[in-house]
């Protein structure tokens, strides 16, 4: 038992005494007062790096939650503006954003006005909880299938993974959903700076959120596409994926794409494409001419597009086996 858990259960068990003729709202009560008491330690500093005239970021090296990182594997995005600042994906808890709160503190000096969730996954909105604390009544965008899952199943599932996958790093973070739901060509205007979101259906999520800065021709794709490391696919779609890039390339007059892992670049979009087709395509294959997946896996590991991925993106290793058989999953299912 390490000393959070073995602090949780002696706290716990000293309460239960206090309480034991009170009314059973007070558990509730002291479930609330412990879950402030007992948090994960504070994150170091990532230092803050500007990318265009109105954006900043944080970047993140990993690709994966670890005890080490304790969870610091999501970008996390600023647009400066007359009004304030507005995040762009919040990190993973609230160590996270208590830190990043720290850094744009040392470089600005003006409040955060507004926060925007690209889409469901922890990593992306769980330091929601610092911003909300730090920053009154600040106004939190999604697109309502988002909001809907957070506040649903995916919102403590995700916290209670995060602990599980940093051994309680992330402890103390509360689930904070967001508040606004936008959706598709909505353009949310704060002073200088005008944001257009954009939403094309099933892609990373149902409900990928991207926002196009539309003065320094950037925009932040979330996890529709990534840098050197493979999109989970879980809750999304392949072709649903490529259709998305297409839009994006047409709608966004954008020169750079920022993504939620990685590297921010011009070619973002080209390379996940390239590795989707080689992925995708070749399962496809495999179903017209009725190949097992084992089939279709040797298929992809051939194809030039993944094969000259594979060396530099992360986690390639143990997830193409479960990235292949997800395409695959998808091929069949488009061919009925």
């Amino acid at each position: 038992m390490n000393r959070r858990k073995f602090l949780r259960n002696t706290a716990a068990l000293g309460a239960l005494g206090a309480i034991e003729y009170a009314p059973w709202q007070a558990v509730g009560a002291f479930a609330r007062e412990l879950d402030d008491f007992v948090r994960g330690p504070a994150v170091k500093d990532h230092p803050l790096r500007q990318i265009s005239k109105h954006v900043w970021m944080i970047y993140s090296p990993d690709g994966f939650p670890t005890p080490e990182n304790q969870g610091m594997m999501c970008n996390i995005t600023f647009v400066d503006t007359a009004k304030g600042l507005v995040v762009v994906d919040s990190g993973a808890s609230v160590q996270i954003g208590e830190m990043a709160i720290r850094q744009i503190r040392k470089q600005f000096k003006k409040p955060v006005v507004a926060i925007i969730n690209t889409h469901y996954h922890g990593d992306h909105w769980l330091g929601n909880d610092a911003f909300a604390a730090a920053y009154k009544d600040i106004p939190i965008y999604a697109h309502a299938g988002t909001i809907k899952e957070i506040q649903g199943m995916q919102g403590n599932m995700w916290r209670t993974l995060m602990e599980q996958w940093t051994n309680q790093a992330t402890l103390g973070t509360r689930v904070v959903a967001p508040t606004t739901a936008v959706d598709h060509d909505q353009e949310l205007k704060f002073g200088d700076v005008t944001l257009r979101l954009h939403h094309y259906g099933t892609a990373h999520t149902p409900y990928d959120i991207c926002v196009e800065v539309l003065e320094d021709k950037l925009t932040c794709v979330g996890d529709v596409a990534m840098d050197r490391r493979i999109a989970n696919m879980d809750d999304g779609s392949y072709l649903g994926t490529l259709k998305a890039y297409a839009a994006l390339e047409k709608n966004a007059a954008a020169k750079i794409w920022l993504p939620g892992h990685g590297q921010p670049g011009a070619a973002v979009l080209q390379w996940n494409r390239e590795l989707f087709e080689g992925i995708y395509y070749p399962c496809e294959k495999a179903i017209k001419e009725g190949l097992p997946l084992e089939e279709a896996k040797a298929l992809v590991l051939r194809d030039p597009r993944v094969a000259s991925r594979a060396k530099d993106t992360k986690g390639f290793e143990t997830n193409i086996g479960k990235y292949v058989s997800l395409a695959y999953l998808e091929a069949e299912a488009a061919g009925f």
